[in-house]
C-alpha cells in the first residue's frame, strides 16, 4: 500500500470540511506526525481498529483528524473532550503507544517570518504550517490514557431504559437515584428544554 502524501491528505481533507485554513493544515500534520509516532500505518485499512483519536477542540483541525485517521465519532474510534485546546492524542491500542500532541501557540507568529509577503494573516499561517518543521508546530508528549471498556469501539456493552422519560441510554451513560434508573439529561438537566 502506498502512503498518501501530504498535498493528496490535504486535498481530501478540504473536500470534507469545505474550504482551506490553517486549522485544516494542522490537522492534516498532527495527524500525519501522531499516526508516524505511535506506529501506525494504515489508519483506514489493516490498522483501523488498532486506533483511537482523542480531539479537545470542536474546530477546523478535527475535520482534517477525522478525514485522516478514518477515526469518527459514529464508529466510537474518535472522543470529544470540550477542552478547547488545539490538541489530540493518538492511542495505539495494540502497542499501547500514546502521544499527545498540542499545536504550538508561537507558530503563528514563527508563520509569518515565513512568507512576510502575505498580508493576511490567516493565508500566511496557512501556506507556513504546509512547510514548517513538526517541532516548531507540534509539542508531542508521551501520556497515558484509561480507556473503559464501554468507551470502546463495538457493540454496546449495557442498554437500559430511564425510569423519568423512557428514553433508553446506552453503555453506563445513566445514573441511579433512589433505586431508579436516570439518563443524565433528568438527573442534571439537559442541553435542551421540551416545550
Amino acid at each position: 500500500m502506498n502512503k498518501p502524501d501530504f498535498n493528496s491528505l490535504l486535498e481530501e481533507s478540504v473536500k470534507i470540511h469545505g474550504h482551506l485554513c490553517p486549522g485544516q493544515v494542522l490537522g492534516v500534520r498532527m495527524s500525519m506526525l501522531g499516526l508516524r509516532e505511535i506506529g501506525i500505518d494504515d489508519p483506514k485499512g489493516k490498522d483501523r481498529k488498532n486506533l483511537i483519536v482523542f480531539v479537545e477542540i470542536d474546530r477546523c483541525a478535527t475535520d482534517a483528524i477525522q478525514s485522516v485517521t478514518g477515526c469518527s465519532l459514529g464508529h466510537r474510534t474518535m472522543k470529544f473532550m470540550d477542552y478547547g485546546k488545539m490538541a489530540a492524542t493518538f492511542v495505539n491500542l495494540k502497542t499501547g503507544k500514546v502521544l499527545r500532541i498540542v499545536a504550538r501557540e508561537d507558530a503563528r507568529d514563527k508563520a509569518k517570518k515565513y512568507f512576510p509577503h502575505i498580508e493576511d494573516k490567516y493565508e500566511a499561517q496557512t501556506e507556513a504550517y504546509k512547510i514548517m518543521p513538526d517541532k516548531d508546530l507540534f509539542d508531542v508528549m508521551e501520556v497515558s490514557v484509561k480507556i473503559k471498556p464501554e468507551d470502546m469501539p463495538g457493540r454496546p456493552t449495557k442498554r437500559v431504559k430511564c425510569n423519568i422519560c423512557g428514553e433508553h441510554v446506552q453503555d453506563f451513560r445513566d445514573t441511579e437515584r433512589d433505586g431508579k434508573i436516570i439518563c443524565k439529561p433528568c438527573a442534571e438537566g439537559g442541553y435542551y428544554t421540551c416545550k
